[in-house]
């Protein structure tokens, strides 16, 4: 596992989906100060990666979860992986939005998902864990079987640890914040002066500042 977390870490890192600025760091929408940003929809741009991710998700899938009979995906950034990985594994979809219509069915769940379902969620991108983890709820309460949860890359904040230990949810990622940074540094993506900042961001990435 630890060479597929560098494996993808590399891809991400090269096709700019991950972007590393300590010294530059980004404005996330939560306000928060970060030297790291991601965005894994530019993997749907590029064929190649695009489909190594599928194939990976769907891997873990087969391996992991024989029981599994639908997948979902988390509005909006997982839709459109987890519903070729949904396909690849001739597997019923839904989606699961952040909030419900505010017309029509206000369906929170889009798809039709069958009551007992044993479901494998497939998230973009894990970070505080508190919308994966609404996700997780929706689906409970539909009447089914959360057996998982995947994604493409987490964090690994301390606080998205103890919220899925506490929803009894297992996250299986195909790289992370750790597997970042050393991919970055082997690859002069950043040098070792860099390493301390990102590691103490994500210490308490609400309160960090950047050095001025």
């Amino acid at each position: 596992m630890k060479a597929l977390e560098r494996l993808v870490a590399d891809k991400l890192l090269k096709i700019k989906a991950v972007k590393l600025q300590p010294a530059n760091p980004f404005t996330w929408a939560s306000g928060w100060k970060s030297p790291i940003y991601c965005d894994n929809r530019k993997t749907l741009s590029y064929p190649p990666i695009r489909n190594f991710i599928k194939l990976e998700l769907a891997r873990i899938i087969t391996e992991k979860y024989e029981s599994a009979n639908a997948i979902a995906g988390v509005a909006t950034g997982a839709i459109a992986q987890s519903a070729m990985v949904a396909d690849l594994l001739g597997m019923p979809f839904v989606y699961i939005r952040s909030s419900p219509k505010d017309h029509g069915l206000e369906n929170l769940i889009e798809g039709e998902l069958k009551p007992g379902s044993k479901v494998v969620i497939i998230e973009d991108l894990v970070s505080t864990g508190g919308s994966s983890l609404k996700a997780v709820n929706a689906v409970r309460n539909f009447g089914c079987e959360v057996i998982g949860m995947l994604a493409i890359f987490t964090y690994g904040f301390p606080i998205a640890e103890q919220q899925f230990k506490e929803a009894r949810i297992t996250l299986t990622t195909l790289s992370n914040y750790n597997a970042v940074i050393e991919e970055a540094l082997r690859t002069h993506y950043i040098d070792a002066s860099e390493v301390s900042i990102l590691q103490e961001w994500r210490k308490d990435p609400a309160h960090w500042e950047p050095e001025v």
